[in-house]
């Protein structure tokens, strides 16, 4: 008998639907804030010192891009953490994942990449 099963056996159908509508609070809460903390690092550095850092490994017009990241962040990990908006704001926070992902953390590893804060 696997998990599931055995769960399904001992709680009653109510106190699963209960525990499957609280289940995604630890996760949203996790990455919202990962994100937040994120953002709030880039601002505490200045988003100038981002905008160099971008301008570093050749994206085109730094300052905006420094700076929708870091509201993307910011206002994207608020969101998430609150459950608000969430399949909206997911798609310019998955964006960011990846060219953080292909432009700095492939090419020079993942705790290199965050020696800047």
């Amino acid at each position: 008998m696997n998990l599931k099963a055995a769960l399904i056996e001992m709680l009653p159908r109510r106190r699963l639907d209960a525990v499957a509508r609280w289940g995604p609070i630890p996760l949203r809460l996790i990455v919202g804030y990962g994100f937040m903390e994120h953002g709030f690092a880039k601002l505490a550095k200045g988003p100038e010192v981002f905008a160099t850092i971008l301008h570093a490994i050749g994206v085109p017009g730094q300052h905006f891009m420094a700076w929708s990241t870091i509201l993307i962040e910011v206002f994207g990990g608020l969101a998430v953490a609150l459950g608000a908006f969430v399949p909206l704001v997911s798609i310019p926070m998955a964006a960011v994942l990846l060219v953080a992902m292909f432009t700095v953390h492939l090419p020079y590893g993942l705790a290199r990449s965050n020696s800047w804060r």
